[in-house]
């Protein structure tokens, strides 16, 4: 029987209804290690035999990749490829499939609610209270407030109305701007370097590049105080900037959903007294997943379906 391999750490804990497809297709699935990402040794034990996968966001290698004769298809229950080489996939003819939209509304969500917290900077206080300290801390109201939006795609656009809605003023930056996105007259697409000057808030919807996006040079063009809220990958930051622009108070609060390494060790960054943390959950709702799941066994099924039938 054909297999296909479920390494998405979401499914291998708790499984999902959309997965039956794939056996009454006359698919046998496979799941990976319960809750975690599968190492790269376990998917070289296991992919061989496998004509499909469904991944979630684990390290697929060049190495994994040649030793997998019989995969066609990489279908992921999302959108980001970064952590598939896309070189050696193409060159052995393995079709990467995503989600794109899938998750939108629950990470746009996520990063409001980032950004609500940390303005009122709730999360220290709510860790002082329980631990017995009153410590109230002044905050600053988002009405009237500008925002930037770096990356205006599924998830940006999203960002961008909410923020209208809150009465916000939203900057927008894109490297290919679509230009019918035009809801409010509070809204303008801006240069990169507008963005980093006129914003109070800053909020990352864009994927990995060369080197990280916001760096020194942004940092120093950045309002004093401003907030950053970076719910797309650990890797369009630098790091040890955004800790030395926490210690100078250039960056008042930074909010992150996603790490480097996941989980994460605690390191200087995570334990910022100014640093709002979440275990990479912008796409963890219900709703996102279902829709994911369902999306990605579509890829899958359209890919192998009729070699499975055959």
């Amino acid at each position: 029987m054909n297999k296909v391999y479920i390494g998405s750490r979401t499914l291998t804990l708790k499984g999902h209804p959309a997965l039956l497809r794939l056996e009454n297709a006359g698919l046998e699935v496979i799941f990976g290690p319960a809750g975690r990402r599968p190492t790269e040794e376990e998917l070289l034990k296991i992919l061989p035999d496998c004509i499909a996968y469904l991944a979630g966001t684990e390290e697929i290698s060049e190495k994994v990749l040649k030793s997998s004769q019989k995969l066609k298809v990489i279908s992921r229950n999302g959108v980001g490829k970064n952590n598939i080489d896309l070189k050696a996939a193409n060159n052995l003819g393995i079709e990467i499939k995503i989600t794109p939209g899938s998750n939108a509304q629950s990470v746009a969500e996520l990063a409001i609610s980032l950004m609500l917290n940390a303005v009122r900077n709730i999360s220290n206080q709510d860790k002082d209270l329980k631990e017995e300290k009153w410590n109230r801390s002044k905050g600053i109201e988002i009405e009237g407030k500008t925002l930037g939006v770096l990356g205006c795609g599924n998830i940006g656009k999203r960002v961008v109305k909410m923020a209208l809605g809150l009465g916000m003023k939203v900057l927008g930056y894109d490297l290919y701007p679509d230009q019918s996105f035009c809801p409010s007259s509070d809204f303008q697409y801006v240069s990169l370097n507008e963005i980093f000057k006129l914003s109070d808030i800053i909020s990352l919807h864009i994927p990995p590049g060369e080197k990280p996006i916001i760096d020194h040079k942004a940092l120093s063009l950045m309002k004093q105080g401003v907030y950053i809220i970076n719910t797309a990958r650990a890797e369009v930051v630098d790091e040890l900037e955004i800790i030395k622009a926490l210690d100078t108070n250039r960056i008042e609060i930074y909010a992150t959903d996603v790490y480097i390494k996941e989980p994460p060790e605690i390191n200087v960054l995570i334990s910022h007294p100014r640093t709002i943390c979440t275990p990479h959950i912008g796409a963890y709702t219900e709703e996102s997943i279902n829709r994911s799941v369902e999306d990605a066994v579509d890829n899958i099924l359209m890919v192998v379906g009729k070699d499975v039938k055959n």
